[in-house]
């Protein structure tokens, strides 16, 4: 499945001018039809992937209760 460059914005949730970019710079594959530029909706399953996976390590680590530490005795 194809999408224009508004459709890939709200697809990646980033601004048009910044997909834009990506496409001219050749960071994101597309093509031209003669009118407008079609990207390719499939290429960023991967990132997305990666981004899910990374999201859910953080979320792991932040939730992971602080062990306490056994060197530190408290006596004055």
């Amino acid at each position: 499945m194809y999408l224009t460059i508004k459709e890939t914005a709200e697809y990646l949730s980033y601004p048009e001018p910044y997909v834009e970019s990506l496409i001219q710079q050749r960071k994101i594959r597309a093509i031209y039809d003669g009118e407008q530029y079609l990207v390719y909706k499939e290429q960023f399953n991967a990132h997305l992937k990666q981004v899910e996976k990374y999201r859910e390590l953080v979320e792991e680590i932040l939730n992971e209760p602080i062990p306490e530490d056994r060197d530190i005795k408290d006596e004055d």
